[in-house]
């Protein structure tokens, strides 16, 4: 009985909490991200930030970025633009390093989280995969570049911007003293700012880059676009292609300013997401909280499959939606023709869309990420992945099945 009562008390005092044991370990955070000035973010927040692009959990984050971060929407309102549909499989085959695979087996083999197909203005095929849906919003990465070219050409049609060959600090004189000093917004555009910061995310020796991306987006203590204002030039301006996100930054700040205080989100709502009749809402993440944060408009917009494929179709139909001129036809062109000559992957670059062979392009993100137009063969593919980190694997191989299913003929 006597040792049935201490029993007993033992186990109401380890259920109340009172049994001496060792204190339970808070969360850390990594070196890189502890080190600097303090964050406002909890730290089990700033923790699944920095870890969201990792192989083992980027088939989920990749797609619940508004559980992470905060967000500011681009609500879509009016019509919907109805796309067309004829159902067929995938019965094509493709190359890739000697090897014939199905369509089928490129699925998993490129780690796809939802894959949608377009022949002639129509869906031949769409899939969700991972528990994805068709509501699901899919983290676009850069390819939020493409769309805020998009918004520089609404921006030059209006003559809010009189010249893509004016100087940037024109328009922005908080540029003036720096690196973007002198530099045309053709240049930004274009990649060949020659401003000093190099696209390279080696987070055990953070480079400007990523102690960027820490700062701005993982602790929210900096807005990511603070950088261009004390940036160095590396090289003369608009001889030296060198990808880098903190240019589309730029070209954010520069959408703020001449669209009349109205904000990233609020002008492509009214000027592209409205007009182009998208299904859902989308949304940016922002580099901070309400009042401060800007929206990470080089790679932070989200969006569901299907819009995804409205803004591919649009494209290729020269920037008319639902028999409308939304996108003027000569900016579709312009920024879609490559200024940057192809690499030996075939790959060139125009105005912040990624070019291929003669005719086809692309928005392009991270760890893959695709809206593929090929106005040729009238092909429109849309990806959405969760390629591992620094693997360029998937990404040879998605090139491949791109060409292929440009070249396929439904029956």
């Amino acid at each position: 009985m006597r040792l049935r009562k201490t029993l007993l008390s033992a186990a109401l005092m380890l259920g109340c909490g009172m049994a001496t044991a060792p204190a339970i370990a808070q969360p850390q955070l990594p070196p890189q991200v502890a080190s600097g000035e303090r964050s406002d973010v909890p730290v089990a927040v700033q923790n699944l930030r920095w870890a969201m692009n990792d192989a083992n959990v980027n088939s989920l984050t990749f797609r619940s970025m508004d559980k992470l971060f905060y967000t500011r929407s681009v609500p879509r309102s009016g019509p919907v633009w109805q796309l067309e549909r004829d159902d067929h499989p995938l019965d094509f085959t493709y190359q890739f390093e000697g090897s014939t695979y199905t369509s089928e087996e490129f699925l998993d083999r490129t780690y796809t989280n939802a894959l949608l197909v377009m022949k002639d203005g129509k869906i031949v095929y769409e899939n969700y995969l991972n528990n994805s849906r068709a509501d699901t919003r899919f983290m676009g990465w850069s390819m939020t570049k493409s769309l805020t070219s998009l918004l520089v050409g609404f921006a030059l049609q209006e003559g809010r911007i009189a010249s893509l060959d004016d100087a940037i600090d024109s328009y922005l004189p908080e540029l003036k003293g720096g690196g973007y000093e002198g530099v045309t917004i053709r240049q930004v555009l274009q990649m060949r700012s020659g401003v000093d910061y190099e696209e390279r995310y080696d987070f055990a020796n953070p480079g400007i880059a990523a102690t960027n991306h820490i700062n701005a987006l993982v602790k929210n203590t900096h807005r990511f676009v603070e950088p261009a204002f004390t940036i160095n030039r590396a090289h003369t301006p608009g001889e030296h292609f060198q990808y880098k996100t903190i240019d589309t930054a730029v070209l954010g700040l520069l959408i703020e300013r001449v669209s009349g205080g109205s904000t990233i989100a609020s002008y492509m709502t009214q000027r592209l997401w409205e007009p182009l009749g998208m299904e859902a809402d989308g949304f940016f993440i922002m580099d901070g909280p309400p009042g401060v944060g800007r929206e990470f408009n080089g790679a932070g917009f989200n969006a569901t499959l299907r819009d995804y494929a409205r803004i591919g179709l649009m494209m290729m139909n020269g920037g008319k939606a639902n028999g409308r001129q939304v996108v003027p036809a000569d900016w579709v062109a312009l920024s879609t023709a490559p200024t940057e000559a192809p690499s030996g992957e075939g790959m060139g670059y125009g105005m912040q869309w990624w070019t291929f062979g003669e005719n086809a392009y692309a928005a392009i993100g991270l760890q893959g990420q695709y809206i593929y137009v090929d106005p040729t063969s009238k092909t429109v593919v849309v990806k959405m992945s969760y390629f591992p980190p620094a693997d360029m694997t998937p990404s040879n191989e998605t090139a491949a099945f791109l060409a292929a299913a440009s070249a396929w003929s439904p029956e």
